[in-house]
């Protein structure tokens, strides 16, 4: 697949096919791209947190806040929901600040998901205090997002955004997921 493809493919779905399991192993894997990735000062503050057990994902679903434009929408239901979970942490022995670090290194995470036919969502919007219990994470380590991962189970289409068009996101009546993208034209300042 090409790179323009992965990118393409690489959306934030937020419902999965819960029947489809996720290994030990291959979230092992999809780290070991992250591990590849560049790093401020090859610092490399970056750790790790991989949950694919059923009794682990219960404890993690409950903390994370889904979709926030979607207001009428508390996140996936039962069958629905994540395989696994990677929760991204900094480790504040080797660094203070992890600045660009957690999104280049999970961005390599959900190329290597898109590859396998799978998919995720980087969610910033966690209840950091209950996530850190629940998972017994040394205060050391600062929660800087989790990666929700599984089989996608919904179709998620990037759309232009028009001139003063609304950037939020929406699904219409048949769950499809609609994400409005600023044009290059807008983008780029000296076109």
């Amino acid at each position: 697949m090409l790179l323009k493809e992965l990118v393409e493919r690489c959306r934030s779905y937020r419902r999965f096919d819960e029947a489809h399991r996720l290994t030990k192993e291959d979230l092992v894997e999809l780290v070991s791209l992250a591990r590849l990735a560049a790093s401020a000062g090859n610092l490399q503050p970056l750790k790790y947190f991989l949950s694919w057990e059923d009794k682990t994902n219960r404890l993690i679903f409950p903390t994370l806040h889904w979709a926030a434009y979607l207001k009428d929408w508390p996140g996936p239901a039962e069958g629905e929901r994540p395989a696994a979970y990677i929760v991204v942490l900094g480790d504040r022995n080797i660094a203070q600040v992890f600045g660009v670090d957690a999104g280049i290194a999970s961005q390599n995470i959900l190329l290597g998901a898109v590859e396998k036919g799978l998919g995720g969502c980087i969610i910033g919007s966690v209840d950091r205090d209950d996530l850190r219990k629940a998972l017994d994470i040394p205060q050391h380590l600062e929660i800087l997002h989790v990666i929700a991962l599984g089989k996608p189970a919904e179709k998620v289409v990037i759309e232009d955004l028009p001139p003063g068009g609304d950037i939020r996101y929406w699904r219409d009546e048949n769950g499809v997921h609609h994400v409005p993208k600023r044009t290059l034209s807008e983008l780029i300042i000296n076109l």
